[in-house]
Parts: C-alpha cells; sequence; structure tokens
C-alpha cells in the first residue's frame, strides 16, 4: 500500500470516529441508552457515504465491506456514552468535531466519485453529499434543526473544499498535497464561521406590491 493510501487509511478510520462522536454527543444532549447512542453514531458516521455509493452505483456500500469501520463508530459511541458528562459545553464540541469530519469527508467523498467516473461537477456535489447527510440524519432523527438549515456557513464550506480538490487534481497537481489544500480550505471556512458568527445572506420579506383593480 502506497505511503498516502496508508495514511488516508488511517484519515477515514479518524474521520468516521469524529463524526461518530458528533452523533453521540447529540445522543448525549438527548439523553439516549447506550444503544441510541450507538444507532446515532453510526447513521453519522455513514449516512453521507453509504448515500453516495448508492449514487454511484458501488454496491455493496463500503461500510458492509469493513466491519472494522462499524467497529470504530461503536467504540466511539461507547467512549462519549461513559465520558459525555464531562464535556462542560457539548453543542460547541458538536459543532468542532462536526467541522473536522466535514472537512474530511467533503473532499474524500470528491475523490471517490472522481475515481469511480463522476464528471468534476458531479464529484463536487457528491463530496458534499457525503460530508453532510449522516450529519441530517444524525439531526432529523434526533428532533433537532440541522446544522445545514441553520443560518451559517456549512454547505458552502463542503463545497469549497471539494472544488479546491477538483481543481487541483484538474490541473496535474499531486494528490497528496490536493487532498491537503481541499481539507485545510474547508475547515479554515467552517473553523471562520464558528469562530466569527459568519453567515450567508438570508432572505429579506418585502412588503408585497397593491396592483389597483383592473378597468372594467
Amino acid at each position: 500500500m502506497p505511503a498516502f493510501d496508508a495514511w488516508l487509511y488511517w484519515i477515514d478510520h479518524a474521520a468516521i470516529a469524529v463524526f461518530a462522536i458528533s452523533g453521540a454527543l447529540v445522543a448525549s444532549r438527548k439523553q439516549m441508552d447506550a444503544v441510541g447512542f450507538i444507532l446515532i453514531a453510526v447513521v453519522t458516521g455513514f449516512g453521507g457515504g453509504t448515500l453516495r455509493d448508492l449514487l454511484l452505483g458501488r454496491t455493496p456500500v463500503a461500510w458492509l465491506k469493513a466491519p472494522e469501520l462499524v467497529a470504530v463508530a461503536v467504540v466511539a459511541a461507547i467512549l462519549v456514552f461513559f465520558i459525555a458528562h464531562l464535556v462542560q459545553n457539548r453543542f460547541r464540541a458538536l459543532l468542532w468535531a462536526d467541522a473536522v469530519g466535514l472537512s474530511i469527508y467533503a473532499v474524500l467523498g470528491a475523490e471517490i466519485a472522481l475515481l469511480a467516473g463522476a464528471h468534476a461537477w458531479a464529484a463536487v456535489i457528491l463530496g458534499v453529499i457525503t460530508a453532510t447527510f449522516g450529519g441530517i440524519a444524525r439531526d432529523v432523527i434526533c428532533n433537532e434543526i440541522p446544522l445545514i438549515l441553520r443560518k451559517e456557513i456549512y454547505v458552502t464550506a463542503a463545497a469549497a473544499g471539494a472544488t479546491v480538490f477538483i481543481l487541483l487534481r484538474l490541473e496535474g497537481i499531486w494528490r497528496e498535497p490536493a487532498f491537503m489544500a481541499g481539507v485545510l480550505t474547508c475547515f479554515l471556512i467552517r473553523a471562520a464561521a464558528l469562530r466569527y458568527g459568519w453567515s450567508l445572506p438570508g432572505y429579506r420579506a418585502r412588503p408585497g406590491r397593491d396592483y389597483p383593480e383592473a378597468d372594467r
């Protein structure tokens, strides 16, 4: 296995663990039992990759062929079950854990899509799906407002990271620096949004126009 692929193997495991932790943190806020922690952690860790693989026709999906990935999510969930009470601001921890997972999965999903033969624009979209769908499923199941719908920069960061990676690869930049550039782009944008409260402008309601009645 090439050195970068070996490194990427562990990065993939780390991203699953981080996303699983973010799911387990939500489960802790909902005061679920251990089974609930594991369920939400697994859904968060594998939701985006599962949808991506199904859209690409890559079956069976990745985690069904790698039980060690499921074990990582389960262990992360159980760990959080026992130590979540030590985290004073669990929502803040959730946001930062999610930001790390978002950054890695946005680029990793885009690369997998590109290697599967997807067009560049489709690879960006599939990178965003990989990075965000697990979190959407987590929040919907836990009756939370999905982060993707909050008034803050989230999908934009994932799309930026995936786009940087794809553009660099199309320009012939080596895989390793392109991958790191994409991950850093996504994380820095998301981190700045969390730190400084950045958000995209929202829709501002405007009064409706009055139309005179047509002459009869």
